[in-house]
Formats: structure tokens, C-alpha cells, sequence
């Protein structure tokens, strides 16, 4: 056999195994790194591969197209997964596939092959992903292998496997468990942490601080947005500024990791069916997405905004499960980009011991108007039209309480009938006259209290 297969390579265990396990089928292995910001030494992964078999070893700097294209959409979407996962290893699995396929094409390669197991998530994103690239690729999942799964059971005979053959790995039997690290995010999962009961270890952490070590200010930030994306950052307490892309997220990345911010613990349902548990980190993007939607609480419709919520689970769904590249996500990407038109201004943070809040925010496209909300001063706000307005939103309310009357009145009586000493409730006394309004002396106390009160919500 002499084939070529385009080998998504990390360095990590599971990649370093199935790139000698491939050589040693015969295939000719060209090696794929994408640089997604993790913290890897890129020099010595590409001399790893080729030590280890490679013919070849690409190293692909995708850190910016990763923030522009990927992360900055789903937080202009605010796509966040059953409320709590902010989609960090998901975003960048489409875009490694993406350069994969690119680059067998560029390669001339039938083949290309992941190390993603077949109990996870990631072997889906990346396969989906290929096929919507390229129907005709065909892919080699070893961990969905008979013939691998035959040698290979879990990790300790993968570490065995690497010692043998002088791979060196850096796991180890004493820290059985797993971490994938990119510029939004690091998770740790399986080993000592698959055990849902038990507090993950602090030395688990590595992207951010204990929020009880970090400090004891606060940090002020402003972050401005255009279209919904943002621009620049301003540090309020010491008068630093990142503009850019990567620029500016790294620097939230490094404010949110001396603060604490973003670590979740959390038990999830994967895509196959399975519930995992998974231990994050997501600083950066855990102050982004406060400040993002705090500004459109100012500046955008009410209607776009409720409507647009509707659609995020599903957005977010999409993009856990691997389907960046199916017709609705197209679909739901324009619908999100255009909420975002004009979505201007810019928001002040606070930052302290692990939380993120936001302060003050600015908009040339606000909707806000002060004298309207206000509850000092009338501000051209007819109060006698709130009587109308809720006279007829109360139109449907009256007349499903009148139509159900007769049948609870049967009800009561039957009851009775049988004996029954339960009564129903009594009707509600009415405070109503003919035209739906109140008496006056229920009016009376409720223009005190609109006069006197402060009913905010």
C-alpha cells in the first residue's frame, strides 16, 4: 500500500500513536497542526512527526481566522450550549477540518484520518465537516477500528504502545485525564474527573486563577463594538488599550485569567447521547459575551431581540454537534448578521474575583430614552394609554375565565350531589363595573401607588 492520509496531529498521545500505527500499515502520513492558540512548542511537534514517520508536517497559523470567523459569530449570536458551554472546542473543529481538507486536496490525498474516540463529539464535528467539504474523502477513524480497537483498549495501551516504540508522550498513568486547549478555552475531561461527584483537584486549572488568589480590586474595562463586533478594549484602571482581533481577545484572555473568570464545572449531553462531564475554562470569551449582550439590552428592538433568542439554543445545538457547514447554519448566520447592523457603542465591565458585571454602557443607536423611562417625569408618556393597552391585552384573559366559569359551577355542583363536603374555590370578588373598570376605590389606591411607588418591572 502506498497511500497518503492527511493526519490532524496534535503531539498528544492519541495523535503520536495512530501516526505510527498508520506508517506501520503503509501509509504515507503528511501531518496537519493547526495552531488554534494552544500553547504548544510548534517547532518540536513538527520534529516529533517527522521523527515519529511523517513525510511531511504542515503547520497552519489560524489563531486570527479562529477569533474573526469563528469565535466573534457565535458571540455576535451569543450561541452558548444548554445554557452554560460557550462552545470552545466546538468553534474550532470546523476550522481545522476546513485547512484539513484543503490541504489533502493540495496534497493529492485520498485519505484523511483524526484521533477523536468514538464515545465523544469531536469524531462527528470533524467527519460532518469533512463530507460537507468533500463528499468524496474518505476518512480513517482509528478509534472506530476493529483492527485498532483490537490492540487498543484505552490509554494505558496507548502509553504502552509509545514506550515501546521510543514515542515520548506527555501523559502519563498518574494523570489519567484529558485536555484540549485552543485560544477560547481549555477543557479537561475523562480519569479523575469522570467521577461527576467529585470536586476536580485545583491543579486541574491552568488557564485561569483561583478566584480566592486573584486580586483584591477590581479591574474596569471597557470594550466598544461595531456591527456587533467588537473593536477595541480599554484596561479603565491602568490605561491599556488592544485593538484588533487577536489582539484584543488575548488581552481579555490575560485580564480574565488574573480575575478568575470563566471556570465552569458541568455535566453535558453529547451529541450520540451520552452525558459527559467536562471541567472549562473560557476567560476571555466569558467577558465578551457579558459585554456583548449588555449592549444590545440598549440598542436593540425588542421584538429582534426576543425573536433572535428564540433561535440561539438551536444555533448553539448546531455548532455542538458539529454542523457549521449544513444549509440552516448559513441560514441562521445571516439572520444573526443582520440583527447585528448598527449595533454600536461600548460597555464598562467590572472584573473581580472570578465575576464579570457589567456597569455603564453607551450607544449612538440607543433606544433608550430617559425622560420616557423615567419615573421622575412624565417625558411625553401619556399614563391614560396604559389603561387601554392593558384592557385589551386582557381581552383573551377575561373570556377564557368566563368561559371556564359554567364548567367549574357543574363541577361544584355535581360534587355536592354525591355527597362531596369539598367546596371550590369562590368566585373572585369583582372590582369590575360594566366597561372593565376598576371601582373607585381600587382606583384610588392604585393611582397612589403608581404616583407614590416605584414599579420598575
Amino acid at each position: 500500500m502506498n497511500q497518503k492520509v492527511v493526519l490532524a496531529y496534535s503531539g498528544g498521545l492519541d495523535t503520536s500513536v495512530i501516526l505510527k500505527w498508520l506508517r506501520n500499515l503503509g501509509y504515507e502520513v503528511v501531518c496537519f497542526v493547526g495552531d488554534v492558540g494552544q500553547k504548544d512548542d510548534f517547532s518540536a511537534v513538527e520534529r516529533k512527526a517527522l521523527a515519529t514517520g511523517a513525510s511531511k508536517v504542515y503547520v497552519e497559523d489560524l489563531r486570527e481566522e479562529f477569533v474573526q470567523d469563528y469565535i466573534f459569530p457565535a458571540m455576535r449570536a451569543n450561541a452558548i450550549y444548554e445554557g452554560r458551554y460557550l462552545l470552545g472546542t466546538s468553534l474550532a473543529r470546523p476550522l481545522l477540518a476546513k485547512r484539513q481538507i484543503e490541504i489533502a486536496h493540495a496534497e493529492g490525498a485520498r485519505f484523511v484520518a483524526h484521533g477523536a474516540t468514538a464515545k465523544g463529539n469531536d469524531q462527528v464535528r470533524f467527519e460532518l465537516g469533512y463530507y460537507a467539504l468533500d463528499p468524496s474523502i474518505k476518512v480513517i477513524s482509528p478509534w472506530k477500528d476493529p483492527e485498532f480497537l483490537s490492540e487498543f483498549k484505552g490509554r494505558s495501551d496507548l502509553i504502552d504502545y509509545a514506550t515501546r516504540h521510543g514515542i515520548p508522550v506527555p501523559v502519563t498513568k498518574k494523570k489519567l485525564y484529558s485536555e484540549d486547549e485552543n485560544l477560547m478555552h481549555i477543557s479537561h475531561e475523562a480519569g479523575i474527573l469522570e467521577d461527576p461527584a467529585e470536586r476536580a483537584p485545583e491543579h486541574v486549572y491552568n488557564r485561569t486563577v483561583s478566584p480566592r488568589e486573584a486580586p483584591d480590586e477590581e479591574t474596569l474595562v471597557e470594550i466598544e463594538f461595531k456591527d456587533g463586533n467588537p473593536v477595541s478594549v480599554r484596561n479603565l484602571s491602568d490605561g491599556t488599550v488592544r485593538t484588533g482581533a487577536l489582539e484584543l481577545f488575548s488581552y481579555l484572555n490575560e485580564l480574565g485569567r488574573r480575575n478568575g473568570i470563566g471556570r465552569i464545572d458541568i455535566v453535558e449531553n453529547r451529541f450520540i447521547g451520552l452525558k459527559s462531564r467536562g471541567v472549562y475554562e473560557t476567560p476571555g470569551a466569558t467577558i465578551l459575551w457579558a459585554a456583548h449582550r449588555d449592549l444590545e439590552g440598549l440598542s436593540m428592538d425588542k421584538e429582534v431581540m426576543h425573536l433572535r433568542d428564540t433561535l440561539v439554543p438551536r444555533f448553539s445545538e448546531l455548532i455542538y454537534n458539529g454542523l457549521w457547514f449544513a444549509p440552516e447554519m448559513c441560514f441562521l448566520r445571516a439572520a444573526f448578521d443582520r440583527s447585528q447592523e448598527g449595533l454600536d457603542g461600548a460597555v464598562t465591565l467590572v472584573l473581580y474575583k472570578g465575576s464579570v458585571s457589567a456597569a455603564a454602557r453607551s450607544s449612538p443607536a440607543s433606544l433608550y430614552d430617559q425622560d420616557l423611562a423615567s419615573m421622575e417625569v412624565e417625558g411625553g408618556f401619556n399614563a391614560l394609554d396604559s389603561k387601554g393597552f392593558i384592557n385589551i391585552n386582557a381581552i383573551r384573559l377575561r373570556a377564557r375565565r368566563r368561559a371556564a366559569a359554567p364548567a367549574a359551577a357543574a363541577g361544584t355542583a355535581g360534587r355536592a350531589g354525591q355527597g362531596a363536603t369539598a367546596e371550590g374555590p369562590p368566585a373572585p370578588e369583582s372590582n369590575e363595573n360594566g366597561n372593565g373598570e376598576e371601582h373607585a376605590p381600587h382606583a384610588a389606591a392604585s393611582a397612589a401607588i403608581g404616583h407614590g411607588g416605584r414599579d420598575h418591572k
